[in-house]
């Protein structure tokens, strides 16, 4: 019973987020600081693009515009960039922030291995 009760949580949790609007970051500057938030469509991702200068732009996008060519029409003033997509809540934030994302994973699974046993 227990056993049933963890898998439904698990594919609950899972459920949970489908076809639901994602949170982005949403600035433009030269530090990994940024701290405004966006609500964003149910079909876009969240943008990071790095000017080869420094500058980064961080906000919401389409995600079928998520591509260097498409990129490039839409930021002509920046000459050479690497950019990122990504499709979870405020995953476009500085990296340092990848680590409390894991953590928060890590202690998800050990709840639900408690919750098992």
């Amino acid at each position: 019973m227990k056993h049933s009760l963890g898998i439904c949580l698990v594919i609950c949790s899972t459920l949970i987020g489908l076809g639901s609007a994602i949170r982005c970051y949403r600035c433009k500057d030269y530090t990994a600081s940024c701290t405004k938030e966006r609500e964003c469509s149910y079909d876009d991702a969240c943008l990071t693009l790095r000017e080869r200068g420094g500058m980064t732009y961080r906000q919401c996008m389409k995600y079928s515009d998520c591509e260097y060519g498409r990129l490039a029409q839409m930021f002509p003033q920046v000459s050479s960039f690497t950019f990122k997509c990504c499709n979870s809540d405020l995953c476009n934030s500085a990296p340092s922030s990848a680590t409390s994302s894991v953590i928060g994973v890590l202690a998800s699974l050990a709840v639900m291995w408690w919750c098992i046993h």
